[in-house]
């Protein structure tokens, strides 16, 4: 029986999600795996390659042959070259955490609200210009 490292494809239709699992080389893509071993989620920016580094070296080392993107995820996270002895390639990007988005109070705190309309209402318009055309009238 030839064992694969393979991805199982998870979530929805625009929305993919991978784990690295090891499976049967017969079961179809999202068939029973013999062992979950990590996770691959290509829509997050930068991209989650979450890997078991043991669980990879075992599987590796009793024969299980990865898929062409898993082996492409392997060379990136190291342990392709871990498993062939050759150097580390440079540190995967970590995503820089978000800076917190000032609140929407914060920018109006010195401003004490008075629960009224920023804009006058239309009858007040009126009496005003009504009072404005009668002083010219007069003067």
């Amino acid at each position: 029986m030839a064992v694969k490292i393979k991805l199982k494809r998870l979530g929805k239709i625009r929305s993919p999600h991978y784990r690295i699992v090891v499976a049967d080389s017969r079961t179809r893509r999202d068939g029973r795996a013999i062992e979950e071993i990590g996770k691959y989620h290509p829509t997050y920016n930068p991209s989650v390659m979450e890997v078991d580094a043991d669980r990879v070296a075992y599987w590796l080392s009793v024969g299980a042959q990865p898929t062409e993107p898993v082996l492409a995820i392997l060379k990136k996270t190291g342990d392709w070259q871990k498993f062939k002895g050759e150097p580390a390639p440079a540190p995967l990007l970590v995503a820089a955490p978000k800076p917190a988005r000032p609140l929407f109070e914060a920018f109006g705190a010195e401003d004490e609200g008075k629960g009224e309309a920023i804009t006058q209402k239309k009858k007040a318009e009126k009496k005003d210009e009504a009072a404005a055309e009668s002083a010219s009238t007069e003067a």
